[in-house]
């Protein structure tokens, strides 16, 4: 339609209906279910029964669910994840090396198709929102907590989301839960807010 090859009016006859399929990274909570029935695929497939043990399975959860995991391939990358790992397993069980190796494997090749316009990583994001002194008067323990919370705010589509993936576990101790007030909170003590870091990556809140 924008190329002229299609009316307008024609679309918008047949354009009743718009879904929007949330990724991975934006359904955690799908994440260990789907772990499940990618190990009971891969026994169908490999006609051998794979299981994780009990640490194995917490460092993975704990990794897949955290705001280091970005899923860019979606449930191509748990896939491929629970096939690498299964197929490694000694004696059918996953180790908890075996995890480690997997984790820093999936890190990697986010980090290489990570390029996005003329921002790619949080560094970058760093140097872009922030003035040099206040990058100089950072600490490194403060440096690398506010690189992790705009690598999750770079991979999520609102503030709300960005929340609710960074606060995951302490949320559940709470009576009384406002995400995103807490990373609204956090951000304002660099001087940022959302909207800037959106504008700085490109993306659209």
């Amino acid at each position: 339609m924008r190329e002229g090859f299609f009316r307008e009016d024609l679309l918008a006859r047949i354009n009743l209906w718009t879904f929007r399929l949330p990724g991975l990274r934006e359904r955690v909570e799908d994440i260990e279910p789907n772990l499940n029935y990618e190990l009971e695929v891969y026994a169908k497939r490999a006609g051998n029964q794979v299981t994780f043990n009990k640490e194995a399975r917490t460092a993975f959860m704990r990794f897949a669910t955290s705001g280091q995991a970005s899923w860019n391939g979606n449930f191509r990358d748990l896939n491929a994840a629970v096939t690498r790992m299964a197929t490694l397993a000694r004696n059918g069980r996953i180790s908890v090396e075996l995890v480690e190796e997997e984790i820093e494997c999936l890190k990697n090749a986010w980090q290489e198709s990570g390029v996005e316009g003329g921002v790619s990583v949080c560094d970058d994001l760093l140097t872009h929102l922030l003035e040099a002194d206040q990058l100089a008067r950072l600490d490194l323990f403060d440096r690398v907590q506010l690189e992790a919370v705009l690598r999750v705010c770079h991979q999520s589509r609102t503030l709300s989301e960005t929340g609710r993936r960074l606060f995951t576990a302490s949320r559940g101790a709470r009576q009384t839960t406002n995400d995103a007030d807490r990373l609204r909170k956090y951000l304002k003590r660099f001087g940022l807010e959302w909207q800037m870091i959106q504008e700085a990556d490109g993306n659209q809140a």
